[in-house]
């Protein structure tokens, strides 16, 4: 199963609806697939299941652990001040070590309300999972103008939708 991962705890995030949007994808690919939202983190987790409280927040470990669970990883990640969101940062480092995303794969897609598109959010994020030993899809389609390119809460561009359609595909077969 295909986890896909929304990148920030923002409530009623453009992640969230683009990671419903990827998950359709998927499954018209015969591919199953569970979102895991980090605005489902529990509020005091920086302070209860990093370090050494690793492993000591039960409502923490059931997220870690449904990650954990995964082979396969979409992140939807937009971009905040020139780099990705600290809690899935925050995530990442309250995660097992050894890390619990060494010889995974994963695909990687950026927002923006820029023109970047989120790459260097992306660049940023690409170096950190290379350090932990996952292996990082190429293809990171990086969407940028994103209100811009929505409609109803669905993505609306027709380049954008083929990129994660694309991007989809290409993750199954990696």
């Amino acid at each position: 199963m295909i986890k896909i991962i929304v990148g920030t705890n923002r409530p009623d995030s453009i992640s969230k609806k683009i990671a419903l949007q990827y998950q359709n994808i998927l499954t018209s690919l015969d591919r199953q697939s569970e979102i895991i939202d980090l605005l489902e983190l529990p509020d005091d987790f920086l302070f209860t299941a990093l370090y050494e409280c690793n492993g000591k927040n039960e409502a923490y470990n059931t997220i870690h652990n449904k990650v954990k669970e995964g082979e396969k990883y979409v992140f939807i990640v937009p971009e905040y001040n020139g780099s990705f969101p600290g809690i899935l940062k925050a995530f990442i480092d309250g995660m097992n070590y050894p890390n619990s995303f060494r010889n995974k794969k994963c695909a990687l897609v950026g927002i923006s309300s820029g023109i970047g598109g989120g790459g260097i959010a992306l660049s940023h994020l690409t170096d950190i999972f290379h350090y932990l030993g996952m292996h990082v899809l190429a293809n990171k389609p990086k969407l940028a103008k994103i209100e811009e390119n929505m409609s109803d809460h669905l993505l609306t561009n027709r380049f954008y939708i083929d990129l994660l359609h694309s991007q989809a595909a290409m993750l199954i077969d990696f």
